[in-house]
């Protein structure tokens, strides 16, 4: 007589469901360990049946595996040199995020309207029509679907980056350790905002093929001089140490506006940051714990040149106790500023909340046509949304991915700022190079003909020419934008010195900080 077993509600919903004899054997059994998984997957999602008209969402994988950029990121676009800058050939790019806690239950269009503001509903209505825009892979034909938890987002953008310097990026020191560089001003060290190959990391690895490097400290976009990386996880670690037991001692060099005292000067004020996205700091009692030596070098007349030690790390520190001080760095875009007041804050006096001064300061550059040098985000400039013919990536990066607004564009001096870098409106001319390239060919097309070449071709071949690629939804393709003048590109503060208990790097003092240079 046979026992069969019950049947469990998971068997029900498998085909291959087994039933036992009483001879002990299975019928059906499977040997391939293959069809085993495939059969348990199988049975867990038949386990959770969706509803009807609810949508199933795969579970997150890791997409990001490490840090480091591969040759894969570095042959995404070209550079080209006109006009003593460094230009990057525009290229397709893809953002991509997971659904945020915030996002979950709105639809894609609440989160384009109230997150990424830089372009217009009306373009991302035509990216999705054109499957620039996808979900969990699968291009998206309604901007009303709903988020929900795990929901994998892709967005396609057509990027263009700011001109940069183009002063060649010295690498003083490779000893299988560290790798210590002589960066130009007006290069950001890490991808950040609108900037990715026209960064450090990129040229390093593009140019020089170093990659896989560990940051050490980090630099303003604006500010030359050493910067060091290590080669290694461990001597990332030991040098990290250094800087946390204060036994790294840092040199710095700025020219300041006016006649600076003879002797030397110690600022103690603790520094705040006010904000992240927006990127600036001030001095603040709820600040934190901050200490500079400052020591005047030269003056002509006009400006002095002064030599700085910060003894801690602060988030702007040097330009920061400068201003508060009476002497802001000359060119400095931010705390420099007469937003501040007419004292520029000498010691800490400003008299406006926090927001009084943002829009203080936005008013200023906007005035003297120079808002770019604040890198501020389109959403944090009130009432700025960039028109239809402008193109902006519409989103932050950290790591090829998307994230949240959370901080600016303009790093830090010298300390361990946030990675997380808000999109800059940083202007500046990009001239292009004409070539029969795939979107301008999809451009020429009929209708009929551009749904079989896809953005997707155009990126292949992209990678493949390293050309301009013209992009018929990218508005900024359309602008031809003046290129930045030498002052745009530089702030007078450069890192001159790194010391440690068995090393030393060190640059040339730069041509602003010498005794006979001639003020503008």
């Amino acid at each position: 007589m046979e026992n069969k077993e019950a049947t469990t509600e998971e068997d029900s919903c498998d085909t291959d469901s087994t039933v036992r004899t009483n001879r002990g054997k299975r019928k059906n059994e499977e040997t391939d360990e293959a069809a085993k998984q495939g059969s348990r997957k199988k049975q867990k999602r038949c386990g959770k049946q969706l509803r009807p008209g609810e949508r199933y969402v795969p579970p997150p994988q890791k997409r990001n595996p490490g840090v480091s950029f591969s040759q894969e990121h570095f042959a995404e676009t070209s550079y080209y040199f006109d006009s003593g800058l460094r230009k990057v050939n525009p290229y397709y790019f893809d953002f991509t995020t997971y659904c945020k806690g915030r996002w979950i239950g709105k639809t894609l269009l609440e989160v384009f309207k109230s997150e990424f503001r830089a372009e217009s509903l009306d373009y991302y209505r035509k990216a999705v029509k054109e499957g620039r825009i996808k979900l969990n892979e699968t291009p998206v034909d309604d901007l009303n679907i709903i988020l929900k938890n795990n929901d994998f987002m892709r967005n396609t953008v057509h990027r263009h980056e700011p001109p940069v310097s183009g002063e060649p990026l010295e690498v003083l020191v490779d000893d299988g350790e560290v790798v210590v560089v002589d960066k130009p001003a007006s290069l950001p060290v890490h991808p950040c905002g609108r900037y990715r190959h026209n960064t450090v990391i990129f040229i390093l690895g593009k140019e020089k093929g170093l990659s896989g490097l560990h940051t050490v400290h980090r630099l303003d976009r604006l500010t030359s001089g050493v910067l060091l990386f290590a080669r290694t996880l461990e001597v990332s670690k030991k040098l990290g140490a250094m800087v946390r037991e204060r036994q790294l001692e840092k040199e710095y060099v700025c020219r300041v506006d006016g006649e600076f005292p003879e002797i030397e000067v110690v600022c103690e004020e603790p520094i705040l940051v006010v904000s992240f996205r927006v990127g600036f700091c001030r001095v603040d009692p709820k600040g934190k714990e901050s200490r500079t030596v400052f020591q005047r070098l030269s003056y002509n007349g006009h400006s002095s040149v002064v030599r700085c030690l910060p003894l801690t790390g602060r988030t702007h520190q040097i330009r920061v106790h400068l201003q508060f001080l009476g002497f802001p760095i000359l060119n400095d875009p931010i705390y420099g500023s007469s937003a501040w007041g007419p004292n520029r804050a000498k010691g800490g006096l400003v008299g406006m909340s926090n927001e009084e001064l943002l829009e203080a300061l936005i008013k200023d550059h906007s005035s003297k046509e120079s808002l770019h040098l604040l890198d501020l985000p389109d959403e944090v400039v009130p009432g700025k949304q960039r028109p239809e013919t402008e193109c902006s990536d519409g989103a932050q990066e950290h790591n090829d991915q998307i994230i949240a607004p959370a901080s600016s564009g303009v790093a830090c001096d010298d300390s361990s700022c946030k990675l997380t870098e808000e999109e800059g409106k940083a202007e500046g001319s990009q001239e292009f190079q004409k070539s029969t390239s795939a979107a301008e060919t999809v451009d020429k097309m009929d209708s009929a003909h551009k749904e079989k070449y896809s953005v997707s071709d155009a990126k292949s071949e992209t990678s493949k020419s390293n050309a301009f690629v013209r992009d018929h939804l990218c508005g900024e393709c359309k602008i031809v934008r003046p290129d930045p003048t030498k002052k745009d590109l530089i702030m007078y503060l450069h890192a001159l010195r790194y010391k440690g208990p068995d090393f030393e790097y060190s640059t040339q003092m730069p041509e602003w900080a010498k005794e006979d240079w001639l003020q503008d």
